[in-house]
């Protein structure tokens, strides 16, 4: 059995609250998938592959989600507790040795991909801001940033200041504040949140569908779909951005304490909103694509400027009003995606601390809130500095640092741990099972490796690792763990629970 990590380590700490029914816990995988990626991303998916073959892109984007969700529906349903990936891969790889170390790297990267995810939606808001306030856009200053690394090679940062760069900190601001309270506040919240979404979505596709022209949406240009070399360098590139715009459906394994019966609700959480987002976007694209040229999009993908498509979309088929109203619910959906995100990951700092495998401080429990506020704190401020970056470049190496250190090592851990413990309880089986998880192990591989200027990315995901090895090194040498001594702190949860 593998105890509920809980906070605090004795009966009288304050403990988490299990708020969180399947339809909150479905609302906020799904504004967490939506949020602002597929209403800013279209034009960067179109560019990637030259046309509407782009829509290649969401397709197998759905199908590697699938398989890869029912990774994390078979874990999620075994070891419902809080930390989600961060407790799957301590248990799988061995929580006393291997396990350690790999389990210390997901903190590690999380403490960058999870703020560049949550700045990822902040920059995506400011950027439709942007169609409303046009100066918004104006760059004060645009700079490159570059250092040579021995044997890994050159490092590049680009940071840009502008008038939207304001906007998206202020969210992430507002958000942190908004999350300054007890779960069963926030239920209510999501739910909220959800409908904004689901009616901004809504009412893209019924325009779509009124006003659709198929010639125009499926005006493949020529030699589109010859399978060539640069046709999968662009099939790569359009996948990386649509796995992107999938991820969320995982979130509410983070918070697997704050669940209502999370053997059951976690894995249908999962799998339905990956059903339901998937046919969402499918249909909301094509519906774009029949009433907006794929030439005139993949214009604003190329530069990187100009990627509110549903505003100019809206504006074709009703005029400057339902522009106007159009950009202000995508600004909702993207701070709904803003206010999940944070909420998912904040728990995961705090559940590893608990183990005493991260950083002490972010294992406190607000006294009178009973949330992990230090780390809510942590990831808002490390989020509002991503926000000096583009959002392409966020992009990248949110997807390719996450992969690397967490998707590929879990869905691999699942079948590790189908080998070394058959016996262990497992409320929900993956399907079909080893298929889906072979399928999601390829899948990464090919969006890892096989894309223009693919080693730029790796190259920030090997630092990360070598940092993070040197630094857990550093600290098991110090208290005399492994792999430098067999003193393992005992987890607190483990403790209260004894």
């Amino acid at each position: 059995m593998h105890p509920s990590i809980q906070a605090g380590g004795n009966e009288g700490s304050p403990r988490l609250i299990r708020g969180v029914g399947l339809g909150s816990a479905t609302a906020l995988n799904m504004i967490d998938m939506i949020g602002v990626g597929p209403f800013i991303t279209i034009p960067l998916i179109l560019s990637a592959m030259g046309g509407p073959q782009a829509m290649l892109g969401w397709i197998f984007g759905a199908l590697f989600a699938v398989c890869d969700g029912l990774v994390w529906a078979e874990l999620g349903a075994a070891m419902p507790g809080s930390g989600g990936s961060y407790r799957y891969l301590r248990e799988i790889y061995g929580p006393h040795r291997l396990g350690r170390l790999i389990s210390f790297l997901f903190i590690w990267q999380l403490s960058f991909s999870a703020p560049l995810s949550i700045a990822s939606g902040s920059i995506g808001l400011a950027s439709y801001a942007s169609y409303l306030w046009p100066r918004l856009e104006n760059q004060f200053v645009a700079r490159n940033w570059s250092m040579q690394i021995p044997v890994l090679g050159t490092m590049q940062v680009r940071w840009i200041v502008s008038g939207a760069t304001f906007i998206a900190i202020g969210v992430v601001l507002l958000v942190v504040i908004l999350l300054y309270r007890k779960i069963t506040s926030i239920g209510w919240m999501s739910k909220l949140l959800w409908l904004g979404v689901m009616g901004t979505i809504g009412w893209i596709i019924f325009a779509g569908l009124t006003h659709f022209n198929a010639s125009q949406a499926f005006s493949f240009p020529p030699g589109a779909f010859h399978l060539s070399h640069g046709f999968f360098l662009g099939l790569g590139s359009a996948m990386l951005i649509a796995t992107y715009d999938y991820w969320g459906y995982y979130n509410v394994s983070f918070l697997g304490d704050e669940v209502k019966d999370p053997e059951k609700t976690i894995p249908r959480a999962l799998l339905l909103s990956i059903l339901i987002v998937a046919c969402l976007y499918v249909v909301m694209n094509i519906c774009i694509l029949g009433v907006v040229p794929w030439q005139e999009i993949t214009g604003s993908g190329q530069s990187n400027r100009g990627l509110y498509v549903i505003s100019i979309f809206m504006a074709r088929v009703y005029g400057p009003w339902a522009a106007k109203l159009a950009t202000c619910l995508v600004m909702w959906a993207a701070f709904a995606s803003v206010f999940s995100l944070l909420l998912g990951y904040s728990r995961v700092p705090y559940a590893a601390a608990l183990d005493g495998n991260y950083f002490r401080a972010f294992a406190r429990v607000h006294p009178q809130h009973r949330f992990p506020y230090v780390s809510l704190v942590a990831l808002g401020g490390t989020a509002m500095l991503f926000c000096f970056f583009s959002l392409a470049d966020v992009i990248a190496a949110l997807v390719v640092i996450r992969i690397t250190l967490q998707f590929l090592m879990q869905a691999i851990g699942l079948i590790v741990l189908r080998i070394r413990r058959p016996d262990l309880p497992r409320p929900f089986r993956m399907w079909l099972y080893p298929l889906p998880a072979l399928i999601a192990i390829l899948g990464f591989f090919f969006i890892l490796v096989y894309r223009v200027n693919s080693l730029a990315q790796i190259r920030y995901a090997l630092v990360i690792v070598l940092t993070g090895t040197v630094i857990f090194m550093a600290r098991s040498w110090r208290n005399r763990e492994w792999p430098f001594g067999n003193a393992v702190p005992v987890p607190a949860a483990e403790v209260s629970s004894s």
